[in-house]
């Protein structure tokens, strides 16, 4: 089976920020943890490089628009590794193999008469790249997400006909209830279509910066159109001398901020209904990290900078505070306080704890080799919270097929506190005082060090470094996710330096 999960490309008129990194580590999670399934995966991110915002952010520079795109598009790459990002492509809109794949498929839309020429009047944002619908405006014609007042302005241009695909999204929805989640943003992208859809300007005429239309190579292609096909482009060129289009496609999940609906949405399905390519299967749409109850945006100046965040806390901590703060699809605050209480609260002292002394009496107790043992059925049931380790690895599954990522965490802490209550509940260390009790003692290591090891393997798609440490100190080489019990005893296993060390001084903020 394969699956294949992109990001949205992110806009090079600024570097980016943890907002960037939040989007990209959970499309990762979700390829890693397929992978670990034995999926198939293609992992695509990239940069939007087009359009009048790179334009006017390189004028202001008092650069081009390539020399702006090729510095904060390297940014963008290099945030990647340091994310611990597992892509298996970076696609750049410049890429003069995207411009082409794009000329063809508008051509044909163009071909299947889906475009016309007309003049275009309404209220433009320079930042969205979008012109604004009059619902859609704050008071005083401001951007709702800019909050900037914006002009009315006219053009001619080529347009698209969205409207043409009114009753054809409407059946989309009405038979793929799943084709957008959350359920409430689903809810909030068909009260857009029933409102009723109405053609959209296809073509800029003002701007140099962009894909000409292949038809009117005077006009340059409004930049969503452009920056959606990146999706499918991509596959074409991905890996030299080959097409992955057919293995690949259509795309198992799109993964966006809430920001960009409207475009992945509607414009999306639409345009591939009009060029008679196959949809996507759904899009799962998170909300806004938040600061100063605001959205962390670049336009704003309230952003946390990833690289800092991650030389403060490491990368995995970033993984994990990322959607165990915010639940994955809803808005939420962050702070640098935050990142630091989850650090000590539930990182060094709930799994790097347990980690430890799991390790410290197997080696104190038995010699570093973990002993044969039963399973302990309250363990492995649902005593204790429904945190049961025997059915977990199914229940993370089913939630990270719906793309909670966040929930598939929680089921995971679950368990992490459920066996540092077993290690209280047991008492190893006194188990060990006692020799007619050897066997209890070898039955208490045994489970610790397999509930241990499965909960790891789960957890490997949300922090690969720590857990790539903590696997290899339990012996375990393969990273595919298993069931509870299913490894025996007699693997040595070796202590290790704690996961995630105590921070020096605390946070601001």
């Amino acid at each position: 089976m394969s699956f294949y999960v992109t990001t949205p490309i992110y806009y090079v008129n600024a570097e980016p920020h943890l907002g960037h990194a939040y989007t990209t580590i959970g499309a990762d999670i979700l390829a890693r943890h397929m992978r670990q399934r034995g999926e198939d995966v293609f992992f695509l991110t990239g940069t939007d490089e087009h359009g009048e915002p790179v334009a006017q952010a390189a004028e202001r520079q008092g650069v081009e628009p390539r020399a702006l795109a090729d510095k904060n598009s390297q940014r963008f790459k290099d945030l990647m590794p340091r994310i611990d990002a597992s892509n298996d492509f970076f696609i750049r809109t410049s890429d003069p193999e995207h411009v082409a794949k794009v000329q063809e498929v508008m051509q044909r839309i163009h071909d299947n008469g889906h475009t016309y020429e007309g003049t275009y009047e309404g209220y433009y944002c320079p930042r969205c790249a979008d012109f604004k619908t009059p619902t859609e405006l704050l008071e005083g014609n401001r951007c709702p997400i800019h909050e900037i007042v914006l002009e009315l302005e006219t053009e001619q241009n080529w347009f698209f006909r969205l409207s043409t695909f009114q009753e054809p999204l409407e059946k989309l929805y009405a038979g793929h209830p799943d084709f957008v989640r959350p359920d409430f943003r689903r809810n909030e992208a068909l009260a857009f279509i029933k409102g009723g859809l109405q053609d959209v300007s296809l073509s800029r005429p003002k701007l140099s910066w962009g894909v000409p239309l292949p038809w009117d190579p005077e006009q340059v292609m409004y930049v969503w159109f452009d920056a959606l096909l990146n999706y499918y482009t991509a596959l074409s060129y991905a890996r030299p001398g080959e097409d992955l289009t057919e293995r690949y496609w259509p795309c198992d999940v799109h993964v966006m901020a809430k920001d960009i609906l409207k475009f992945h949405s509607v414009y999306w399905p639409a345009m591939l209904m009009a060029a008679e390519l196959p949809l996507p299967k759904g899009l799962y749409v998170h909300g806004y990290l938040l600061m100063d109850d605001k959205k962390m945006s670049k336009s704003l100046g309230n952003v946390l900078d990833p690289f800092e965040v991650i030389d403060r806390f490491g990368s995995d901590a970033l993984r994990f505070y990322c959607f165990r703060e915010v639940s994955f699809g809803q808005d939420g605050s962050i702070s640098p306080a935050g990142f630091e209480s989850r650090y000590e609260t539930e990182l060094a002292n709930d799994f790097g704890n347990l980690a430890s002394r799991t390790l410290a009496m197997i080696d104190r107790y038995r010699d570093g080799v973990v002993p044969e043992g039963a399973l302990d059925e309250a363990l492995a049931g649902d005593e204790g919270g429904g945190a049961g380790l025997a059915t977990l690895r199914d229940r993370v599954c089913d939630l990270l097929d719906g793309c909670e990522i966040s929930r598939a965490l929680e089921a995971c802490w679950e368990a992490v506190r459920r066996l540092n209550r077993y290690v209280e509940e047991m008492r190893p260390w006194d188990l060990a005082k006692d020799d007619e009790r050897a066997a209890e003692l070898d039955d208490v290591l045994f489970n610790l060090a397999e509930g241990l090891r499965v909960v790891t393997l789960l957890l490997h798609a949300y922090m690969p470094a720590a857990t790539d440490k903590l696997l290899a100190a339990l012996g375990e080489d393969d990273r595919g996710l298993c069931e509870f019990g299913s490894r025996g005893g007699g693997v040595e296993v070796e202590r290790i330096p704690a996961l995630f060390p105590k921070l020096d001084a605390p946070a601001k903020g």
